[in-house]
């Protein structure tokens, strides 16, 4: 059976794919403004990412249908596998795909890069699987928001700019930190949504474990950490910092709705929030990447 590629567009949940491309892309121009940027680097970089994030979200479906952690009940968007939609095995071949999509444009990576790259891509595509799967699947122990801070943060940074450049530079870790926050402010709306249906399922994620009230102080946190530390960082040293108060003023009216929308909202209404909280995470990415490059 040929599936439609809507279908296909739809399992790798396009609305949250900015967590993979964000802090690539902000690296990218970190290295460009203050060593050296190569778009020969760049585009697998990029791809190799975007990649590996889709794999994770395809395996979650696969995993989460097996475990039966998907019910016909679930508030957030259709779930291929669990919908009948994708059989569990052309979803399974769908993430061995993507991953593999990954390796092989990592050992490009890996053969400029070295050692410390084949460690961060080997632990990307396993922890990716782990995710959901094997025997301490992360997002079932509530270690998933961990998992999003580090690699869709401080490793993703760490090594785009790694590759560019042969070296880390300290403002690259307050890269990973705002893009680790805005990453994990995603997954704490889709945990807020889920958790009645995680708590019937046994997937123990924060919001199922300590509640929707310290998950909405998470998200609160995330987004102002995120809108914060890094363009306060770069306009203190910056030559016109007038950009990167402006921009802090402009971000500080969006977020203080979507923090409003969070204590305010529950339910299948979430999915709007998670929807509008990833176009604030691409429009902040996209703002303070021109900041860096003018």
């Amino acid at each position: 059976m040929q599936i439609p590629i809507r279908i296909w567009i739809d399992a790798a949940r396009p609305k949250t794919l900015i967590a993979a491309v964000a802090p690539v892309v902000l690296a990218s121009a970190w290295a460009a403004a203050t060593a050296t940027f190569h778009i020969g680097l760049f585009i697998p970089i990029l791809f190799s990412a975007t990649a590996i994030q889709i794999g994770t979200n395809f395996a979650n479906d696969y995993f989460d249908h097996k475990k039966g952690g998907d019910t016909p009940e679930r508030l957030g968007p259709t779930r291929a596998t669990q919908a009948g939609l994708v059989s569990p095995e052309q979803m399974k071949k769908a993430f061995v795909m993507a991953f593999t999509i990954a390796a092989i444009l990592g050992s490009y990576l890996i053969w400029h890069g070295g050692w410390p790259i084949a460690l961060i891509g080997f632990f990307s595509i396993l922890f990716g699987i782990g995710y959901t799967a094997g025997p301490v699947p992360l997002a079932y122990k509530g270690l998933g928001d961990l998992f999003v801070f580090i690699f869709f943060g401080l490793i993703s940074a760490a090594g785009t700019y790694y590759l560019h450049t042969g070296q880390i530079h300290p403002t690259v870790w307050l890269i990973g930190t705002a893009c680790g926050c805005l990453a994990t402010a995603i997954l704490a709306v889709n945990n807020l949504r889920d958790r009645d249906e995680d708590r019937k399922t046994g997937k123990k994620t924060l919001a199922v474990r300590l509640g929707a009230t310290v998950v909405r102080f998470e998200y609160t946190l995330c987004i102002y950490v995120g809108l914060l530390i890094l363009p306060m960082s770069l306009g203190m040293t910056a030559s016109r910092p007038w950009g990167y108060l402006a921009a802090i003023a402009g971000f500080a009216l969006i977020s203080r709705r979507l923090i409003r929308r969070v204590w305010k909202t529950d339910g299948a209404a979430l999915n709007d929030l998670l929807a509008d909280t990833g176009r604030y995470y691409a429009l902040w990415a996209l703002i303070i990447t021109a900041l860096i490059l003018v």
